[in-house]
């Protein structure tokens, strides 16, 4: 059973020794406040140029905008945080976008809970077929994930058979949920808020979610240490695609119309917005509120170009810099934090 450790930065008992001291934890939050620096201003440069940028509609735009992203990112930090990849959230997110549609369609009187509580196993499902397939035929991640991608994809396609379930074909209480606020907030993104919290929370202290960067770290010395690496890997995938089912439920409740299409791409953005805040690609470092962050920033940037009057193709130009310069930084901080680690040990001997 997990149990809470004692503070956020406790190494996991048994794991190996992490980077997590002081300076490791000061250039995670130079990172994350890096970034929230850049949509805040970004938003103020924004609505400097246009003031309407700031409406209440634009706001709602804004938060709407993000929360979908968010949801993504967050399940992706998990996956990129055991030095794995997972590129088929995209699918899962169509596929579960589509199944809870297609349940309305199915049977008209089926509860809109239970609707949603499908969508998201479809997800579960589908990201524990990734796990298992990572975990017990030794394969990258890379690899098997961009295999499913095309047969998530492929069995969308099947199922949606050139079709597509309309807003008509959904209770009006399902549809309700992304228009209603709670205390001004649309409700999906209160709930992307709800989800970073709460998987924020469970890494910084549960066992297990600590034991999570000491496999990205160094996989061989948490399998050594007794960590059970492999079960960790598939519940960070399956984590992961529940999350994804329920980005496509929250996507069919905003738009009520879905298709097989629903999510095509999402892979790449999902990934860069989890670099950009701060997750790093080789694994064992960042946090979920950084890719949150991330996809705040990535979403803001989408909306803020047309106000500038910007050629859309700088939007992918941008997030590719951006990329970049995330890596690029990540490498130089990890550096510089190795050096100051043996530095301290080598005063301390």
């Amino acid at each position: 059973m997990n149990a809470p450790s004692t503070t956020p930065e406790a190494s996991t008992a048994g794991a190996p020794p992490q980077p997590s001291g002081r300076p490791a934890r000061r250039v995670r939050q130079f990172r994350e406040l890096g970034v929230l620096l850049a949509v805040v201003l970004l938003i103020a440069a924004t609505w400097l140029y246009n003031p309407g940028f700031l409406s209440t509609q634009g706001v709602r735009d804004l938060f709407l905008g993000a929360t979908v992203l968010a949801v993504l990112a967050v399940g992706q930090a998990l996956v990129l945080i055991t030095k794995n990849v997972d590129l088929s959230v995209g699918s899962v997110m169509g596929l579960s976008a589509f199944g809870t549609g297609a349940l309305f369609v199915a049977l008209p009187g089926l509860p809109v809970p239970v609707a949603m509580l499908a969508g998201i196993l479809i997800g579960l499902a589908c990201g524990l077929v990734n796990g298992l397939l990572v975990t017990t035929a030794q394969v990258p991640a890379l690899v098997v994930t961009l295999g499913t991608l095309y047969a998530y994809r492929g069995f969308g396609h099947w199922w949606a058979d050139g079709g597509q379930v309309n807003a008509t074909d959904m209770p009006a209480a399902f549809l309700l949920l992304g228009r209603v606020s709670v205390l001004g907030v649309p409700l999906p993104a209160a709930i992307a808020i709800v989800v970073v919290a709460a998987v924020g929370f469970y890494l910084a202290n549960y066992r297990s979610g600590r034991e999570l960067y000491a496999i990205g770290s160094d996989a061989d010395a948490a399998r050594l240490s007794g960590i059970p690496s492999g079960r960790r890997i598939i519940l960070a995938f399956a984590v992961n695609g529940a999350l994804a089912g329920l980005a496509g439920v929250l996507f069919a409740a905003r738009y009520g119309t879905v298709d097989s299409t629903v999510g095509s791409g999402m892979e790449l953005q999902v990934v860069a917005a989890a670099v950009v805040g701060g997750v790093a690609i080789a694994g064992g470092v960042g946090t979920v509120y950084g890719a949150a962050l991330g996809a705040v920033l990535l979403t803001t940037i989408t909306a803020a170009l047309p106000i500038w009057q910007i050629n859309p193709f700088w939007h992918q130009a941008v997030v590719g810099t951006l990329i970049l310069a995330a890596i690029g930084l990540d490498r130089l901080l990890a550096l510089r934090t190795a050096r100051k680690l043996r530095g301290g040990g080598a005063r301390g001997a």
